[in-house]
């Protein structure tokens, strides 16, 4: 028997390195493409494109005919938007209503991740099933329970006018903050656990050292706890605004005629009016602004992940 060895090429090794990475890289870019930038370029065309009779409602934009290929873009709704102020006012409407319960879940949420994350570790697993469990029961009839603890004869208003701190039914339901406490309530957990990862990897013993130096509760809070959790502070504050922009479901059921949030305003004008082309642009122009904070957290990970 003989064995022949062959030479170790580098120049073959890291060919083999390079395509084994394009192979791991590409299954994440397909998916995007697919789920993403595909759907993207759909709703990006739509929006250049005229309104129509026909199906689907708008016109294409590349005609050929008799020879001549014609590229008709119409930049009509993007400037329609623009000199209406009914969408500047949904999109100013949506942004504050989502900038406020998504400042309330804080007000709330990082006062429970932290006592979560100061738990025994027997009860931490319990606690943070309880946050979660709710999530596991249907969005709509969770939605539709604050319908019915809200409304002037709900649970609420019962309770208030018997324990007499009002004299008559205060109107809740088809509200702003109906919308509110339904966004805060919906979207609590995701503010909860990207707070509660960061404070169970924080260090506790950098509190007990600021204690024992003489610092007060709320200074070390204020000077230690709370800029070690920020990573968590900004992650959940986009987990859960970012979404709370587009709410569509909350504000049809909660809010009332004064609630104008883009989600119910897309739906209108994708099935009432039936204008996609207007439809697609504000879904266009809500997609940019939201790129804001977006780049702005990618930004603040890719600094925390170099520190």
């Amino acid at each position: 028997m003989s064995f022949r060895f062959r030479p170790f090429s580098w120049s073959l090794w890291l060919k083999r390195l390079q395509l084994g990475r394009c192979a791991v890289i590409a299954v994440p870019l397909l998916w995007l493409s697919l789920f993403f930038l595909l759907p993207f370029a759909l709703v990006l065309k739509i929006s250049l494109s005229e309104a129509a009779i026909s199906v689907p409602p708008y016109a294409p934009l590349v005609e050929y005919a008799e020879g001549t290929l014609q590229i008709l873009v119409n930049v009509g709704n993007y400037l329609f938007l623009l000199s209406d102020s009914l969408y500047a006012a949904a999109y100013w409407g949506s942004i504050k209503i989502a900038f406020i319960a998504t400042l309330v879940c804080l007000l709330i949420g990082y006062p429970m991740a932290y006592a979560m994350a100061r738990a025994a570790p027997r009860w931490q697993l319990v606690l943070l099933l309880l946050v979660m469990l709710p999530s596991w029961t249907s969005f709509l009839i969770r939605v539709y329970a604050w319908m019915g603890i809200l409304s002037n004869s709900g649970l609420l208003n019962q309770l208030l006018l018997g324990l007499g701190l009002v004299d008559a039914p205060l109107r809740m339901l088809n509200t702003r903050f109906a919308v509110i406490v339904g966004i805060v309530y919906a979207y609590l957990p995701f503010m909860v656990l990207p707070l509660y990862a960061h404070l169970t990897r924080m260090d506790m013993t950098l509190l007990e050292a600021a204690s024992d130096l003489g610092s007060r509760r709320i200074n070390t809070f204020v000077k230690v706890a709370l800029p070690l959790s920020a990573g968590g502070i900004v992650a959940g504050c986009m987990l859960v605004f970012i979404p709370a922009v587009g709410e569509f479901v909350i504000p049809e059921l909660l809010g009332g005629p004064d609630t104008l949030m883009i989600g119910k305003i897309l739906w209108d004008e994708f099935f009432l009016n039936r204008d996609w082309p207007v439809a697609a642009a504000l879904a266009m122009i809500m997609l940019g602004l939201l790129l804001i904070p977006i780049v702005l957290f990618h930004r603040y990970q890719s600094r925390e992940l170099e520190t």
